[in-house]
């Protein structure tokens, strides 16, 4: 049997939401739970960039659109996105090493929504899901892209993993997982 989970599929189509609920479902019923999630960021019925939000409610900047035409060489950017590198590793590695931290008889959930683009600018983000993934005291609840254009090498890792299950269909009947998570 597997043991992470990770959603996968175009965007829009419900992951965020699936891992939100799963959470709830989880922290109601006192399963020891951490992680982040991604939230679209709106002004004005416009997208303007995503933010990163943890399972305790601390939130902070992944990306923004580019209000400069210039860009600079040390600028991570995914599309008209920049990427917050520095913002993203103050709010996500504390809660990955802390989720990855204690004894292997006490098993955590650790969600990570999301593995892409925006979030492989960071080494130290790569480095601590690896981390996780080969450690046996945490269960990986994760959402990862479509293969579309060049492969991401941490997805791809992820992709073949033995101790992976990935869903691509949300609304298929064995997506009941959650029920047994």
């Amino acid at each position: 049997m597997s043991r992470h989970v990770f959603l996968t599929g175009p965007p829009g189509i419900g992951k965020t939401t699936l891992i939100q609920k799963v959470t709830q479902a989880l922290k109601s019923s006192d399963v020891p739970i951490d992680g982040f999630y991604t939230e679209e960021v709106k002004e004005g019925g416009r997208r303007r960039g995503f933010d990163v939000v943890t399972l305790s409610g601390k939130r902070g900047p992944l990306s923004r659109v580019s209000s400069d035409s210039s860009t600079s060489r040390r600028e991570c950017r995914v599309g008209q996105y920049v990427v917050d590198v520095v913002s993203f590793e103050q709010l996500v590695l504390p809660v990955l090493r802390n989720v990855n931290q204690g004894s292997d008889a006490a098993k955590k959930i650790c969600v990570i929504d999301e593995i892409g683009k925006m979030e492989l600018f960071s080494q130290a983000f790569i480095q601590a899901v690896r981390q996780m993934l080969a450690g046996s005291g945490t269960v990986v609840l994760g959402t990862i892209p479509i293969p579309k254009g060049k492969p991401l090498d941490l997805v791809e890792e992820i992709r073949s993993r033995k101790d992976v299950e990935v869903f691509t269909d949300l609304q298929e009947p064995e997506m009941k997982w959650h029920h047994d998570f």
